[in-house]
């Protein structure tokens, strides 16, 4: 791993992205300002927002809700979790989500880090107008380029 550098970000600063699976990630600590530690997020999900059933091999994931609901499925079990609930998915384990509410927003780590180049070549930079629709084809490729997930199903709902 590198070394960690200092960054003090404010509110609505990060860099903004358009994933190809639905949303907008606003990054609020990347893999090299944390030494390859962990990657921070924010994840901005619409109505119905569904993840294809994944596993992280190399990485353990963590939801902390801010606003909204979503279902989570992780490892055959559905539970709900709405703002203010926090979720720990050990590396390996298969997973999935789906936004329950109009919106929701959360805060997703990835430890250590080693998903940014995945999310890289599966999103865009976030600019004027609509999103694009979501491009499940590109996300299965960026998975498949890079390991840092595995694409295990459709979505299990």
């Amino acid at each position: 791993m590198g070394s960690l550098q200092t960054t003090v970000r404010a509110q609505g600063t990060g860099e903004r992205r358009w994933f190809c699976g639905g949303g907008i990630h606003t990054w609020l600590a990347t893999e090299s300002e944390t030494g390859g530690a962990y990657l921070l997020f924010e994840d901005a999900l619409d109505a119905g927002k569904v993840t294809p059933l994944h596993r992280h091999p190399e990485a353990d994931e963590t939801f902390y809700m801010l606003e909204g609901e979503v279902l989570l499925h992780i490892d055959d079990d559905e539970q709900t979790l709405a703002a203010g609930g926090i979720a720990i998915i050990p590396r390996g384990v298969p997973h999935a989500f789906r936004v329950m509410t109009a919106t929701a927003r959360m805060l997703c780590l990835q430890t250590p880090g080693g998903g940014e180049g995945f999310y890289r070549l599966a999103s865009d930079p976030a600019g004027i107008g609509e999103p694009p629709m979501p491009d499940f084809e590109r996300v299965r490729a960026a998975a498949g380029t890079t390991s840092a997930i595995e694409i295990l199903g459709p979505p299990p709902f």
